[in-house]
């Protein structure tokens, strides 16, 4: 099945937090010492440290430093292209988990807080939603209708905090380097009236708003498209520009989220991809939104 990971939040051992990139770059450490026939009592005489040590790296629990990963390469005889690539990734990993962005403790995140840190580092996402109005888009009375809806928050101050994450996320569409987002939405996602109609109305004038930025793509899989890749669930894919950071797919189900990393990355973008062919284009996916709108106006 590849590298996928369930996880429910962030795994963490006492005050260090296993990151998707430290997984990554750890679970490829280990794939080379068991390769090359070494054992972790080597690999720890090598860096002057304890068994210990090398277990918390090999699950991603701590920041590794260049010369231990350089040395851990050299005794595993990784070649160059794989040594390169592994510092690289152990450099994205410390840069995340030294930034100070917002998203580090984002009030009543949950489980969502180690995919905000992963979108706030992105640089490009693409995003598949079945039945929602992604995040990144939704005005804030829908975010408030979500939350009611899905019981697991009544109180006022709670939910205020989940518009104010949703808020801050959104800011990432904008300034000097804004987030390059393509987004594909089945129209029933469209037609879910998600707080009545005048909620749902004023969403769908945020979509047309928002597919005027020059970094958003939005299109729509209509009803008559049949069937089709993405039928089985919601997905999303976020692209980093650091030599030697893989897509990294995020999908939430009931009681967990995924990530998915590397083997199986290329076949969610081939989903992505054949569903974005079969949905309508950019123009066309518009004046189905302004249809539907127009429709809860009446």
């Amino acid at each position: 099945m590849g590298d996928t990971v369930c996880v429910k939040g962030s795994p963490q051992l006492g005050n260090r937090t296993s990151t998707v990139l430290g997984r990554r770059l750890g679970s490829e450490l280990l794939r080379l010492r068991v390769v090359s026939g070494k054992t972790q009592v080597q690999a720890a005489e090598v860096l002057g440290a304890t068994n210990s040590k090398i277990v918390k790296m090999e699950r991603g629990w701590v920041p590794m430093r260049d010369l231990d990963v350089k040395a851990l390469c050299e005794l595993y005889a990784a070649d160059q292209e794989t040594s390169e690539g592994l510092l690289n990734l152990a450099r994205l990993d410390r840069d995340r988990r030294r930034a100070k962005g917002w998203w580090q403790h984002p009030p009543h995140a949950g489980g969502l807080t180690e995919y905000i840190a992963m979108e706030d580092a992105a640089t490009s996402v693409r995003t598949w939603q079945l039945s929602l109005i992604p995040g990144l888009l939704q005005t804030p009375e829908y975010v408030r209708a979500l939350v009611v809806s899905d019981g697991m928050r009544q109180n006022p101050e709670d939910i205020e905090r989940v518009v104010e994450v949703r808020r801050r996320r959104q800011a990432r569409l904008g300034g000097e380097n804004p987030l390059q987002l393509r987004v594909v939405i089945w129209e029933g996602a469209l037609r879910q009236l998600v707080g009545g109609p005048g909620v749902m109305g004023r969403q769908l004038e945020h979509l047309l708003e928002l597919s005027q930025l020059s970094n958003v793509c939005l299109q729509v899989l209509p009803f008559q498209s049949g069937g089709h890749p993405c039928v089985s669930g919601s997905f999303t894919i976020l692209s980093f520009a650091e030599p030697g950071a893989v897509d990294v797919v995020h999908a939430d189900t009931m009681t967990s989220t995924v990530w998915v990393e590397n083997d199986e990355g290329p076949a969610y973008r081939a989903y992505f991809d054949s569903t974005a062919e079969l949905s309508l284009p950019p123009d066309k996916s518009l004046d189905l939104i302004k249809e539907i709108s127009q429709g809860m106006e009446a």
